[in-house]
């Protein structure tokens, strides 16, 4: 027999998996702008307006990342 342990390695293989799989936070470069962004959504402005007013902040983004981040980070 050669010691081969199939439990342990199956076990250590899924904890490996585990943390291979775990979702990993970077900050967005639209967090700086989060109340600004989530006022405009208030008062009504679509996410290509929200991106044009990103644009005059120097900040290039497309309108469909900017509605992504919205459906994250807005509730209403």
């Amino acid at each position: 027999m050669t010691g081969f342990n199939a439990i342990a390695a199956v076990e250590r293989l899924k904890k490996e998996t585990k943390e291979l799989r775990k979702k990993r936070y970077r900050r967005s470069r639209l967090d700086r702008y989060k109340a600004e962004l989530i006022a405009l959504k208030q008062e009504g402005a679509s996410n290509a307006e929200c991106q044009r007013w990103l644009r005059q902040n120097r900040i290039k983004v497309d309108h469909r990342t900017v509605g992504r981040w919205i459906e994250k980070n807005f509730n209403g």
